[in-house]
This record gives structure tokens, C-alpha cells and sequence, in this order.
């Protein structure tokens, strides 16, 4: 298997040729559109389109953020049990085999994975969608094509609430007896 196919993170010099010495510099605009709320966060993409992934990845990767992906549901519940640290999920819909849906259900029934933020990406944007989303376990919601902007919001403060619930876990309060 490649490493497209690993859920691992794509170096950047595996891309259009670029090496990682020699990235294209970003323009003024560029630098100060970078969310910095964003640095450091890892996100899985899970996706059947590898061409979404690319440009999610791209996007992504330009706000300093680690990216891993899965092209079905259950890798991408295994990338998640596998790797304690990601910040944020961002998962398609429409997938073959086990769909978005049943994903995200999977992953709210797995403790250990239960408060990752989960954030359902379709191309289903009928009314309805977005409850059906939220009940089967995402946090929050975006349509495709993907709004950029509001794709990065979303993301700021999701990973913002994870990253702070990770440093302040609730205290568990004990039946009384």
C-alpha cells in the first residue's frame, strides 16, 4: 500500500513535484490569512474522492495543520483508534460500504473517541440533512462545494473546544450510593 492508502500524511514533496526545501513562497496575502488557531491541529479527512481529500489537504496544510485521510469509514475509525492525538474529523457522507452516517455513529459509541469533533462534509443540502447529520453524531455541518472560509471557522472553534477539553477534562462525579 502507498501512503495514500495508509492513512498516513502525504509529505508535501510528494505533491506536484515540490520538494520540501523549495515550497512556493506565500504571497502577503497568503501569510496573513493563515488562521493561526489552526498550527499544529491534526485533522483526518475520511472520503472516498481522493481529489476531495487533495484539496481539503491542500487547504489545510497551508494553515499548518497535519492532515490524515481514509477513503472508507472503517479505516477511518481504525486511524482514530490508532492515533490519540487528532484534534478534528471531517467526514463525507456519501461513502461506499459503511456511509458517513453510520461512521460518525460508530465513532460516538467508541469512548475513547466519543468527543473528537466530527464534521459531517456532503453534497446533500436538502432541509433535513443537517439534523440528520447532527443526529447521527457530527458536530457540526458544512455542504459541498466547500465554503473555505467558513470550513476554517468551523474547524477554529471545534479544535479550539477539543484542544481545551483535552487540557481541562471535566471532573467525574461519582454516584451516591
Amino acid at each position: 500500500k502507498g501512503l495514500l492508502d495508509q492513512g498516513k500524511a502525504v509529505p508535501r514533496g510528494r505533491r506536484g513535484g515540490r520538494s520540501k526545501d523549495k515550497a512556493p513562497a506565500k504571497s502577503k496575502a497568503q501569510q496573513t490569512r493563515v488562521v493561526q488557531e489552526l498550527a499544529g491541529a491534526k485533522v483526518l479527512i475520511v472520503d472516498d474522492d481522493i481529489r476531495n481529500i487533495y484539496s481539503l489537504t491542500s487547504v489545510l496544510e497551508a494553515h499548518d495543520v497535519e492532515v490524515l485521510h481514509a477513503e472508507r469509514g472503517k479505516e477511518g475509525i481504525e486511524i482514530l483508534e490508532r492515533s490519540g492525538s487528532i484534534d478534528a474529523a471531517l467526514i463525507d457522507i456519501m461513502m461506499p460500504d459503511m456511509d458517513g452516517y453510520e461512521t460518525m455513529q460508530q465513532i460516538r459509541r467508541r469512548p475513547k473517541l466519543a468527543n473528537i469533533p466530527l464534521v459531517a462534509v456532503t453534497a446533500k443540502a436538502m432541509k433535513g440533512d443537517r439534523q440528520k447529520c447532527l443526529d447521527a453524531g457530527a458536530s457540526d455541518y458544512i455542504a459541498k462545494p466547500v465554503d473555505i472560509d467558513l470550513l476554517l471557522a468551523l474547524l477554529r472553534v471545534w479544535i479550539a473546544r477539543s484542544q481545551d477539553a483535552a487540557r481541562n477534562p471535566a471532573p467525574v462525579v461519582e454516584a451516591a450510593e
